[in-house]
């Protein structure tokens, strides 16, 4: 846990959240600043700053829970869609450095944008991508 994080704050209870799920390694709560009506912060209870942290032995249940978030959102309210976002790094979009996953319902029409610019890579841009990355 860390003092200046406010994520670490909700979990020790000296910050109210609205709960929506909590077991001993996770805790779901709706979003503070929602984008659309339910939208949940799937948080790990141990602090890690990002993904690039997080111990690999949660990954199966971050992923349970979400999907279980995501089910409880299509049974409560009409949607038509769903996000997961999980951003790291500043230049991703984080601004709470503590592990988060985002669970986000969508309604055609809403005002969530989540896009940018797409390139267009040429094969050998392609092949030579994929050669890095091989895992």
């Amino acid at each position: 846990m860390r003092n200046d994080c406010i994520f670490c704050k909700i979990i020790k209870g000296d910050v109210p959240s609205y709960k929506v799920y909590e077991d001993e390694d996770l805790l779901v709560i709706l979003d503070r600043f929602p984008r659309n009506t339910g939208e949940c912060l799937v948080i790990t209870k141990r602090h890690f700053d990002n993904l690039f942290e997080l111990d690999p032995a949660l990954d199966e249940k971050i992923f349970e829970i979400s999907r279980r978030a995501a089910a409880k959102l299509k049974e409560a309210y009409p949607i038509d869609g769903l996000n997961l976002l999980q951003n790291n790094g500043e230049a991703a979009g984080q601004r709470i450095n503590h592990f988060h996953l985002h669970v986000i319902p969508r309604y055609n029409p809403d005002s969530v944008v989540i896009k940018g610019k797409t390139l267009n890579p040429s094969e050998e841009e392609f092949e030579e991508t994929a050669d890095k990355l091989r895992l």
